[in-house]
């Protein structure tokens, strides 16, 4: 599904990202390690297709409509509820019966009970559960997840254990984290930048 060969990002002098090649088959598993400064939420951008590499050959073998991107951001919108964030990405995606996925997801990721309440109103840790709700609303084949355990509490770090346990039995996963052994069982292929 990905291919890169000496994929390399540059910003002027700046080198973001240092010359990397590998290849993830459909339904692998690639879990992205490296020191802070080793280009691996740079290399997570130009999988999903926010930055154009400065060298070097990518291939992603994936409709950009099925992608899902968790990056440090949450990408919500602040001033909407839960609910108007998810119609509003629902819309966006065509997600054929978006109210029903909705529903489902924010009952699974524990955040049902506030659901009318503005994302501004929740925690880091609530807002990280409402992105994940968010990448997952239009069950992207390729997911690209830049540190998703990001502010979750342990509840919420063992529901997304659970969650990327289930997942990997049907789509491609490209990860970074800081705690790779919390993930190593789930990983079919691994990218150390340095």
């Amino acid at each position: 599904m990905i291919r890169a060969r000496r994929l390399e990002k540059r910003y002027g002098a700046k080198v973001a990202l240092r010359p990397a090649t590998f290849e993830l088959p459909r339904g692998g598993r690639l879990l992205v390690t490296g020191p802070n400064g080793s280009g691996k939420t740079t290399l997570l951008r130009l999988l999903a297709g926010l930055a154009a590499p400065t060298r070097g050959e990518l291939e992603v073998d994936a409709e950009r409509g099925l992608l899902g991107y968790l990056a440090h951001e949450t990408l919500l919108y602040r001033d909407l509820t839960a609910l108007e964030n998810l119609d509003l990405y629902g819309r966006l995606y065509r997600v054929p019966e978006r109210r029903e996925r909705t529903g489902m997801l924010l009952e699974r990721f524990g955040l049902w009970d506030v659901r009318g309440e503005r994302v501004a109103a929740y925690s880091r840790g609530m807002a990280q559960r409402l992105a994940l709700c968010r990448v997952l609303l239009h069950e992207p084949e390729l997911l690209v997840l830049d540190e998703p355990f990001t502010a979750l509490d342990e509840d919420g770090a063992a529901l997304l254990d659970r969650e990327l346990a289930d997942l990997a039995a049907g789509r491609t996963v490209v990860l970074s984290t800081h705690d790779p052994a919390r993930v190593a069982s789930l990983a079919t292929s691994r990218l150390a930048l340095a």
